[in-house]
């Protein structure tokens, strides 16, 4: 028999500026029977954890802990039904120098695991880069799932193309959803299809409506002249490689040539993926103005609500942004896990990843 009203407490390691916790306390079934509140999170970066205090439990300040993860006295924590973790990506990523676990960023996974086995929540959410899957020649994704089996979970990994679910952003995740062994409830990864008709188009997101005047984060960024120079022979959907330069604008690259390098944002797509990086032509461009899109701009493709404020610098900020979850595919997932909860049936789909 199922449980006429359930309000999971979520605590969060690596938690970012708050893209997890905003999906995830949106998230409502059941006329609000059925919801995620924020019991205690936890980050490396200072300028990240002033914006998700501010953000997500402002009257709760000091349930964020600004701590290196790997000198963390969980011990200290109220006790969770929930766990998210999107351990950081760095060493997985296509972009990077793909180390997998022999980078430093890569055994810190490991902290989700013993959380679990400390807390013994009911589910959990974990995340990382689609690249999680080759690292180490695969190795690295069998030996994770592994643990996280042996730490009492059946787990559903499954990569999401956010822009399937209506997210103006293609940007593609391994989540990796776990319930405990001794509840009798099945997750399901939900369906794309209800998302189909949404104009999830990068236009859309930045110009319907219009950003206020008065928003935060939204100072331009400055362009040198050859750059303004260099973005008007681009066209939308192009990048500093594929459009047809003048030679004194080209750019002396030699191997690889990384395709979002100048990129200028095609408007009747979803945006490329949203990255914490701006040096090299790194910064997402306007299809039309030469320039740079705003840090606004970039939280809209990240599907963040205007009125959420992140603290920090311009650059801090830009990498607050390209490293959080899309608020609204992570409110789908949730809202999915609480109709798994709840009884409820949903469409659904069957998991990409096998192992």
């Amino acid at each position: 028999m199922k449980e006429r009203t359930m309000i999971f407490k979520l605590g969060e390691l690596f938690c970012g500026p708050g893209g997890i916790a905003v999906g995830a306390t949106n998230a409502r079934i059941e006329d609000d029977a059925y919801g995620i509140v924020h019991q205690w999170a936890n980050d490396y970066d200072a300028n990240t954890c002033a914006t998700y205090r501010k953000n997500i439990c402002p009257s709760a300040p000091g349930t964020v802990y600004h701590e290196d993860v790997r000198k963390f006295d969980m011990s200290k924590l109220a006790p969770i039904d929930a766990l998210a973790f999107g351990f950081p990506c760095n060493d997985y990523s296509v972009v990077g120098e793909q180390k997998g676990m022999d980078g430093v960023y890569g055994p810190l996974y490991s902290y989700g695991v013993k959380a679990l086995k400390k807390f013994k929540p009911m589910w959990f959410l974990a995340e990382n880069v689609g690249g999680l899957k080759n690292a180490n020649d695969g190795k690295a994704f069998t030996k994770i799932l592994a643990e996280l089996r042996s730490a009492g979970y059946r787990i559903t990994p499954h990569l999401y193309k956010f822009e399937e679910y209506g997210v103006p952003q293609a940007r593609h995740r391994i989540i990796i959803v776990g319930i405990r062994n001794d509840l009798q409830v099945e997750f399901r990864v939900p369906s794309t299809a209800p998302y189909k008709a949404i104009d999830n188009s990068c236009r859309t997101a930045i110009e319907s409506p219009a950003i206020p005047k008065d928003a935060t984060n939204n100072e331009l960024t400055k362009q040198s002249a050859i750059v303004v120079e260099r973005l008007k022979y681009i066209k939308p959907g192009e990048n500093a490689f594929t459009a047809n330069l003048p030679k004194e604008l080209q750019l002396n690259v030699k191997g690889a040539k990384i395709s979002q390098i100048y990129k200028r944002l095609d408007p009747n797509k979803p945006a490329y993926t949203v990255t914490g990086s701006g040096g090299g032509g790194t910064h997402i461009y306007h299809w039309a103005e030469p320039r740079a899109l705003t840090n606004r701009e970039r939280a809209r493709l990240q599907t963040f609500p205007d009125s959420f404020e992140f603290v920090g610098s311009k650059e801090s900020v830009r990498k607050q942004i390209g490293m959080a979850v899309p608020c609204k595919g992570a409110q789908i997932i949730f809202e999915a896990i609480l109709k798994t909860f709840a009884g409820i049936e949903y469409d659904s789909i069957e998991p990409n990843i096998y192992e």
